[in-house]
């Protein structure tokens, strides 16, 4: 590749060049089986004939729009699905083209996504070959059109049919993710590892299996002659309160050599505009371009709770002979971003500022992503503000997320993890592979680079913690031999710690890279307490109790989660019906933990913690509430832990679509309970408290970056609300810190009442205002004689006012079947206190009024 930046000495005498054109393909396509698939053909005679197709999109999404599958979402559909993806397919649609079009240079068919094994043909001619569905194809079949009407056809084979004869051949199979439940895939021998596509269309432990065939993403035909932008980089040169120094990098393909001016137009949030540019001589083939830029007092973005999010607007454009020919626009940030590191430790500091990481992991939003608009992902991104996250991992078994999603986070300013799109299974270690994947990385990093959100670029999901701790890695590398085994490790660090790394240098260079999740960047032993990230599961997937939370300070908890129930309004919708139990086959069919048999862990759980669930509604209630309270334990554990710890990212935060899973808010959209105790436990002053050995240890936390006069009590109460004992002070919470300020025996807390009937309340106040309150169990719940609290309702249009008489524990607005989000949730309540609450729902005031039944620990049926 020839990079070239030489100042133009001579005037121009190129011929003018016609501004680039772009023409959308994503209208008016068809699809059918593919004619050469006879066995599919015959099983599937209506699918054989030409049928519409929405694209972007898959042949799923064709199947269930014309009613020749059932939705697989709903009931038990998913196994009717299946053969879908086992069977090769055509899309197909008419291009009519002018004789002016025709007379440009050239044509170039750009597809953003091609999900997977696709070849593409022009009026019967092939042009195209793909392998790799998260990269971006292009090809210019100026030589295959002509003028009318074109026949565009792309041909998709089954990617486990295409790899899978390699994989039964092999005695040893590369170890994957999660087996077929439906026999397509032989037990341990799966093709996900070999392919570069979505790796959860495979199945999950929280999402179906939807192997997705088809143009998953947008595409268009371009028009051009002698030169095209093949991309524009905004680099951050240096940054300081004075000035911006920016490098606006564009990469310039063009057909001969000539003279060109490159232009760049920097729009600040205040509406002031900088512009530059820069006369060159293009040599024939690639080229690099720099244009300098200096922008005078910066605005720094800044992730929310910590300042604004001021945005710049980069405009750049190719002029040749006096016509801009072709032009890039991105919208960036200015900001720094330091990983913390050093004797084991790992967080960020943005902008010199050293930031609690405060957040969720972000599974794909559908099993259908051509279906999910930016709508959705802004308003999943908005909730996870509202619950006073700063940070999202986008966790990496999903796909490449669109420049809207970045936009949002942006926008709204979380800071954004994301893993480069490998969630767990070993990877081929063959030559071909990796450099599969490094043209696949360089185009996703390059395509977001500049997106202030963006704070880590990490190179996959568990891959390289598998491979040193998992069981079944430990036999295969016991069965493949030692040279093997060496040959296969030593393609994963290549891999991880060279490929990936390098595209992140090269592309986006004001970011770091980790290696992983979890990690240590190869400096000891990965997924420990000690050093780098760490993924907790003894709780949950080991069964261990939940207070195994409080045994120690990881350096930064990359993922934790525990489960729960949806709504019922959730389970009505995939079930059809609420008169089910857990064990019924569709509730099995929608959790997909153990294969189905997830719920026995809930159920576990439940009774370990909370007593026996008396029917469906009172067992998605506890299983709701003790996912916030197991959650909000270790969360705020994590955030005492400061600065030992420095992040705590809950697993997760969405759903792929209506399941029983780990999510703090469902496929529908509807908050769980632990939603609502995350806008509690990440406010930005927490009091923490923990007890153990007959005292309660308490810290304070403070996010703020100045110093907060506070004062803090705890107080011991019997359950007929007389105080027993108190004890608090005032304090000043240090800036960006965690300290523990007191350890409070049970004698002088609650004197000689019993654990079972006592309780306190610790509350952390800045003046009258209330920060934070929690309540002191010195016991299980189950093991607490939680007294009846008298609950009642006050309506007034679609708001309510909830009284308690006496303490009410965990109090959860129940609508059962009939969908309404409140503004709050899974709340406690003191003797004689009142909450008011908006009710969002499409039901009218009397309607919700009659849904409505209060809960609470206490007072069960």
């Amino acid at each position: 590749m020839r990079w070239l930046a030489v100042p133009l000495l001579l005037a121009s005498t190129a011929a003018v060049a016609a501004p680039k054109t772009v023409t959308p393909l994503d209208q008016d396509w068809q699809v059918r089986i593919d004619p050469q698939d006879v066995a599919a053909a015959k099983a599937h005679p209506r699918a054989a004939r030409w049928f519409a197709a929405t694209v972007p999109g898959s042949v799923q999404q064709a199947l269930i729009a014309t009613r020749q599958v059932p939705d697989p979402f709903k009931g038990t559909n998913e196994a009717a699905i299946q053969w879908a993806g086992l069977t090769g397919w055509q899309f197909q649609r008419t291009l009519r083209l002018t004789a002016a079009q025709l007379a440009r240079d050239h044509l170039d068919l750009v597809f953003d996504a091609l999900d997977t094994f696709a070849t593409v043909a022009v009026n019967g001619q092939q042009v195209l070959t793909t392998d790799n569905a998260h990269r971006q194809w292009r090809v210019d079949a100026r030589r295959w059109l002509e003028a009318g009407d074109n026949t565009i056809t792309l041909t998709f084979a089954s990617p486990i049919r295409t790899m899978q004869p390699k994989v039964l051949a092999d005695p040893h199979p590369l170890p994957g993710e999660y087996d077929s439940a439906f026999g397509d895939e032989p037990k341990g021998k799966q093709t996900s590892p070999y392919i570069r596509k979505p790796k959860y269309d495979w199945s999950w432990d929280w999402g179906p299996r939807i192997v997705n065939i088809g143009p998953t993403q947008a595409m268009r035909l371009e028009a051009w002659d002698d030169a095209r932008l093949e991309r524009m980089l905004v680099r951050q040169v240096a940054l300081n309160d004075a000035e911006a120094r920016l490098g606006a990098n564009f990469a310039i393909f063009a057909d001969r050599a000539g003279p060109a001016l490159v232009r760049a137009t920097v729009t600040g949030p205040d509406g002031k505009i900088v512009t530059a540019e820069q006369q060159v001589t293009l040599a024939a083939g690639n080229n690099h371009v720099t244009v300098p830029l200096t922008i005078a007092q910066p605005q720094r973005w800044q992730p929310v709770g910590y300042g604004a999010q001021p945005l710049y607007r980069v405009a750049g454009a190719l002029v040749e002979g006096g016509v801009e020919s072709d032009r890039a626009e991105r919208r960036i940030g200015l900001r720094t971003v330091e990983l913390i590191r050093g004797d084991g430790a790992f967080g960020f500091k943005v902008n010199g500022t050293p930031i609690f990481a405060k957040g969720a992991n972000l599974i794909p939003f559908d099993n259908f992503p051509a279906r999910v608009t930016a709508a959705k992902m802004h308003g999943l991104l908005a909730d996870a503000k509202s619950a006073n996250m700063n940070m999202i991992r986008i966790w990496g078994g999903g796909y490449y997320l669109p420049d809207a999603f970045f936009d949002a986070a942006d926008e709204l300013g979380l800071m954004i993890w994301s893993d480069f799109m490998f969630g767990g299974a070993v990877t081929p270690p063959d030559a071909a592979f990796r450099e599969n994947v490094r043209i696949e990385a360089e185009q996703q990093v390059a395509r977001v680079a500049g997106h202030p959100s963006i704070v880590l670029w990490a190179g996959g999901n568990e891959v390289l913690s598998g491979w040193e701790n998992w069981s079944d890695r430990k036999a295969f590398k016991k069965a493949v031999g030692a040279d093997e085994q060496e040959r296969i490790g030593t393609g994963m660090a290549v891999l991880f710690d060279r490929v990936l790394r390098q595209a992140v240098r090269d592309f986006d260079p004001a970011v770091p890279y980790w290696p992983g999740s979890p990690s240590t960047d190869y400096e000891g032993p990965v997924d420990t307490d000690a050093a780098g990230d760490r993924h907790f599961w003894d709780v949950w997937s080991g069964s261990k109790p939940v207070a195994n939370y409080l045994n120690s300070c990881p350096r930064f908890m990359s993922e934790f989660g525990f489960q729960a129930m949806p709504d019922l309004a959730t389970i009505k919708g995939f079930s059809g019906t609420l008169n089910v139990s857990p064990t019924d086959p569709v509730m099995k069919a929608h959790q997909k933990f153990l294969a189905g048999e997830g719920n026995d862990r809930l159920l576990f759980y439940i009774r370990e913690r909370l007593g026996e669930p008396k029917g469906l509604a009172d067992y998605v209630y506890l299983s709701q509430v003790n996912q916030a309270q197991a959650i909000e334990l270790a969360a705020l554990h994590h955030r005492a832990c400061r600065p030992v710890t420095m992040g705590s990212l809950y697993w997760q935060l969405n759903d792929t679509w209506p399941a029983i899973s780990w999510s703090s808010i469902d496929y529908d959209g509807r908050w769980k309970l632990l939603h609502y105790a995350a806008r509690r436990f990440f406010a930005d002053q927490v009091i923490v408290t923990e007890h153990q050995d007959a005292a309660t240890r308490v810290a304070l936390v403070s996010d703020a970056t100045t110093p907060i006069a506070a004062r803090w009590r705890v107080r011991g109460y019997a359950m007929d609300g007389r105080m027993l004992g108190e004890q608090g002070g005032d304090v000043t919470l240090a800036p960006l810190a965690a300290a523990e300020i007191a350890s409070v025996s049970d004698a002088m807390l609650f004197g000689t009442v019993a654990a079972a009937d006592s309780y306190g309340v610790a509350e952390l106040f800045a003046g009258d205002r209330l920060l934070h309150r929690r309540l002191v169990e010195r016991a299980l719940p189950k093991d607490i004689h939680w007294p009846d609290p008298g609950l009642s309702a006050r309506w007034d249009g679609r708001t309510v006012t909830i009284t308690a008489t006496r303490l009410a524990r965990a109090v959860m607005l129940d609508f059962g079947a009939t969908p309404a989000q409140p503004s709050d949730d899974g709340f406690d309540l003191s003797p004689g206190e009142s909450r008011t609450i908006r009710v969002e729902s499409t039901a009218t005031p009397a309607q919700l009024t009659r849904a409505l039944t209060l809960r609470s620990l206490g007072g069960r049926p």
